[in-house]
């Protein structure tokens, strides 16, 4: 049996990486692709937190631009976060996985508040806890939730899972002589403006030196190789 190199993670998934093939809302499909893979990391004695994304539903930064008030479309954008993180649950529970979801905003009928302490015994107890709502306060993203939760669970990497296979030094998208790192520090994400994360998320994790683990959700089996350290993605670090 493969072992993991990490024993404390936090997952990062982008509310787009729900989407599918669709333009819009949750695919059941990606949601039980991942809860397969997660359920094959918890079975390695990994302790699992997850921050997921709300772009698949709303986007409070595009929201601000057409007309609604940046606090109110943040505040949208973080509930669009809570419904991610409900079909997840449901998603890791159909598997067996016992999972928690802990929001930064208080809905006490649908999740637990967020609470370090428990979120840490959940931890340690086997549980996957999903972490929704961000921070809980405006102005600040998911990636920022994500290395903020990464710091306070003291979790050992942050696994933030794209669309592409690493970081590149221009949008491998739209440039076929776009190139990989296999490794880069924060320092040069920060210089050269690389959509890793944004500036707040890499400076925190910087400050504290947390790795990140760049690489793609798309292909089967990856969170594990990341986890059991085998070479893919990008590392950003020291």
């Amino acid at each position: 049996m493969d072992k993991p190199v990490y024993k404390r993670v936090l997952l990062k998934l982008s509310g787009e990486a729900l989407l599918g093939g669709s333009s819009f809302g949750i695919s059941p499909d990606v949601v039980d692709l991942i809860a397969e893979e997660v359920k094959e990391v918890v079975a390695l004695g990994v302790q699992l937190g997850v921050v997921v994304g709300g772009g698949n539903i709303f986007r409070g930064t595009e929201a601000n631009i057409k007309g609604i008030d940046r606090t109110t479309a943040d505040y949208m954008g973080m509930l669009a976060t809570v419904i991610n993180s409900l079909a997840l649950q449901s998603a890791f529970e159909s598997v067996g996985i016992d999972t928690r979801v802990q929001s930064a905003i208080e809905m006490k009928e649908i999740a637990e508040p967020y609470i370090k302490r428990r979120a840490t015994r959940h931890l340690e107890k086997g549980r996957v806890v999903i972490f929704a709502a961000g921070t809980g306060n405006p102005y600040f993203t998911t990636d920022t939730a994500a290395s903020l939760r990464a710091m306070e669970i003291q979790a050992d990497v942050i696994m933030k899972a794209t669309n592409v296979d690493g970081v590149y030094d221009k949008d491998p998208v739209v440039h076929d002589d776009a190139k990989m790192f296999s490794k880069i520090s924060y320092l040069d994400v920060l210089s050269r403006n690389l959509k890793v994360m944004d500036s707040t998320a890499i400076t925190l994790c910087r400050d504290n030196n947390l790795p990140i683990v760049v690489f793609n959700l798309g292909e089967r089996g990856n969170i594990k190789k990341v986890i059991t350290g085998q070479s893919i993605g990008t590392v950003v670090g020291s």
